[in-house]
């Protein structure tokens, strides 16, 4: 287990030195594409479009977020991993984090969950929604608010919540 942590803050700190410099403003935009609000917008405007289906879309993706949310709430206090920019000497993040644990990455969980359920219900998205899936994650790093294994988790946590989610209405 230690190797693991030991190579995590190492790909942590390689990744957050290519932004250690500049403020990160895009790196910003990019991690506030997966801030929640812009989901339940994207399901108005896919119902509104394509009622059937982007109500089905909608239902299924309430569903996934109501399962999502606790099961994250509920890995924040288990695991209790304090954040880079709360465990590091001298360390400062680009941004102040929302809350103050880090496993798993929220903002990865969401993205990836968004990501699985649109590339379900839209395979033609699929490559360019897991591509911007995976820049939210990486974002994260970036900005120094999150490990590698945080965004991991988050990633392995919206999959399954999706999946699940999928199996369950359909």
């Amino acid at each position: 287990m230690r190797l693991i942590t030991d190579k995590d803050m190492q790909l942590f700190r390689w990744l957050f030195a290519k932004t250690a410099s500049y403020e990160g403003k895009a790196i910003k935009w990019i991690s506030r594409t997966g801030d929640g609000h812009l989901y339940l917008l994207l399901g108005i405007l896919l119902w509104a479009f394509e009622p059937e289906h982007g109500a089905l879309f909608m239902y299924t993706a309430l569903l996934a977020y109501a399962l999502e949310l606790p099961v994250y709430v509920i890995l924040k206090k288990a695991f209790k991993r304090p954040r880079p920019c709360d465990l590091l000497f001298n360390f400062r993040a680009h941004i102040k984090p929302s809350d103050k644990f880090s496993l798993p990455s929220g903002h990865t969980a969401a993205a990836f969950l968004m990501a699985s359920l649109l590339s379900w219900f839209y395979p033609l998205v699929t490559i360019p929604v897991f591509l911007w899936a995976t820049c939210v994650g990486l974002s994260r790093i970036l900005l120094g608010v999150h490990y590698p294994t945080d965004i991991l988790a988050g990633a392995c946590l919206g999959l399954t919540i999706s999946v699940t989610s999928i199996a369950i209405l359909h």
